[in-house]
């Protein structure tokens, strides 16, 4: 498998775009490239990465634009792999609209599972698509705003500018 990749900048972080020839297959957070790049690394061992910033450009500005909280979704194609649960969890993500969240609990009864709200926390936690598969909108039960593979405080911001957004249109 051919993987492509940029690193652009956003206001919140260095943001890491990733795409096979039928999609979208990353999007990571983080602060420097190096580190973005090794993680993309663990994340498809097999696959032949190269870095190609011209070409995954206009897939760029709608993620960041997303993580900007100035667009209230995106419509990219997309490309993850994972087992028929997770798949499921996280197109149950998708249709969480911008500045809304869930229980980890209403997202395991929305895909008819609901018994299953810590395996979806663990769908959540595999999730390699940030903000293309919203995982930030998923928060516990009993407050606060949970764990998040790109750390809570980004989770925070995320929220905070989706509510922000989705209140000035």
């Amino acid at each position: 498998m051919r993987v492509r990749y940029t690193i652009v900048d956003s206001a919140l972080a260095r943001v890491l775009v990733a795409a096979t020839d039928a999609g979208v297959c990353a999007v990571a957070l983080g602060g420097d490239d190096a580190a973005l790049a090794a993680e993309l690394r663990a994340d498809f061992p097999r696959a032949t990465l190269a870095r190609d910033d011209q070409a995954l450009r206009p897939w760029a500005d709608p993620v960041i634009a997303c993580v900007e909280g100035t667009s209230p979704g995106l419509a990219l194609p997309l490309a993850l792999h994972g087992t028929a649960f997770q798949l499921a969890v996280w197109e149950a993500l998708r249709r969480i609209p911008p500045g809304q969240t869930r229980s980890y609990a209403q997202v395991a009864a929305a895909i008819g599972r609901p018994t299953a709200a810590r395996a979806v926390a663990r769908a959540c936690a595999s999730n390699r698509a940030a903000v293309v598969v919203p995982c930030h909108r998923v928060v516990p039960a009993a407050g606060g705003t949970g764990g998040y593979r790109w750390g809570a405080e980004r989770k925070a911001e995320l929220l905070k500018r989706e509510a922000t957004g989705s209140t000035s249109r």
